[in-house]
């Protein structure tokens, strides 16, 4: 196996020379790369090395970004002061940096105005180009048409 780390000459080495080097430094032989020929092992203590694994986890987690989808409903004939309001709630959701899944609900015979539904999430999406650009074009699930908006980059 070949041996790395501190206060250790680097080098290919069987494994009861580098199990008596770790005894001697008093710490452990953990291996690092096992799938590399030959295995890559290293002396180090081992409790540390797990202390700063988790350390480096953590900060990668914290690093990731989490999406948040906010939801804003429309019925097929909404007024234009609703639409105005509504509207004005995807415009703070999309500078706040959430995603935002616009949809038209269509309650019984509502589904003939599927066209208007339809202009509906076009316009909106035409009024909020500022603030975010579409990702998935209006599309027709069941009794509901659903449109995705993403924020821009900054």
């Amino acid at each position: 196996m070949r041996l790395v780390g501190d206060n250790v000459e680097v080098g290919v080495y069987k494994l009861p020379q580098a199990l008596i080097l770790a005894k001697e430094l008093e710490l452990d032989l953990v291996e690092i790369s096992p799938k590399a020929v030959p295995p890559v092992c290293k002396i180090l203590e081992y409790k540390k090395f797990l202390y700063e694994q988790k350390k480096r986890d953590k900060s990668i987690k914290s690093k990731a970004t989490k999406v948040i989808i906010k939801e804003i409903r429309f019925g097929p004939q909404t007024d234009d002061h609703d639409y105005e309001f509504k509207k004005k709630h995807a415009e703070k959701f999309l500078k706040d940096g959430a995603k935002l899944k616009a949809f038209v609900f269509f309650k019984g015979r509502s589904i003939i105005f599927k066209e208007q539904g339809h202009i509906l999430l076009l316009k909106l999406a035409q009024d909020l180009e500022e603030w975010g650009k579409v990702e998935q074009l209006p599309v027709l699930e069941g009794k509901r048409m659903i449109m995705f908006i993403v924020p821009k980059k900054k």
